[in-house]
């Protein structure tokens, strides 16, 4: 079980730096060989989802399965998976910022920017969780904010939701349909299971 953890804190050490590093170079690729990226967008995209996937599905399973004991670990994972999803959404904000900073920020102000049509309110919501959660996730956050920060991180539903939205009915991502009704299904069952387990509990026997 010791290796088992060592194991996960170097993947987590390993996905907070790669997400460093994914901002640090993305946005840029992004800005100056655009066509490059083009092609690999889908996957980047690809990536953050599923990411996202896991880190929904993780916390649902290990309350649902305690008896599998190498699943509560992976709990720990949840941090730089949720990193590594919202680096990549966050880098394509970014190179937005570096392109037409003026331009962009002025469009929040604007109806459109929070028009239904096209879904463009499902992926705004969702690129705004993305860096809410992204700033969030550190140690200063959490010392700061104290019990508002564990408000904050609940943001990840908006996020899975909206971006699942946008993703299944504009971009036709039928896979994303799959995750959609896994983690709702997992999150429902984890909800009612520990409310019961709770209830039980409080209720003398």
């Amino acid at each position: 079980m010791k290796l088992f953890f060592k194991l996960i804190a170097k993947t987590q050490n390993f996905l907070l730096g790669f997400s460093i590093l994914i901002l640090m170079l993305l946005p840029q690729v992004i800005v100056f060989y655009p066509d490059f990226i083009f092609s690999y967008t889908t996957i980047l995209f690809s990536l953050a989802h599923f990411s996202l996937f896991l880190v929904m599905i993780i916390r649902p399973l290990a309350d649902l399965l305690p008896k599998l004991k190498f699943i509560r670990p992976l709990v720990i994972l949840r941090k730089g998976m949720g990193v590594f999803s919202v680096s990549i959404i966050v880098s394509f904000i970014l190179a937005k910022l570096m392109i037409d900073p003026s331009g962009y920020l002025s469009s929040f102000i604007t109806l459109s920017y929070w028009s239904t049509t096209n879904l463009a309110l499902f992926a705004h919501l969702a690129d705004i969780s993305a860096v809410l959660l992204l700033v969030t996730s550190n140690q200063l956050s959490k010392r700061l904010l104290q019990k508002n920060w564990k408000r904050i991180q609940r943001l990840s539903y908006v996020y899975f939701y909206a971006s699942a939205t946008y993703v299944i009915f504009i971009l036709h991502d039928s896979k994303v349909i799959w995750y959609l009704i896994i983690v709702t299904i997992l999150t429902l069952l984890a909800f009612f299971n520990n409310r019961q387990r709770r209830l039980a509990n409080i209720i003398p026997k």
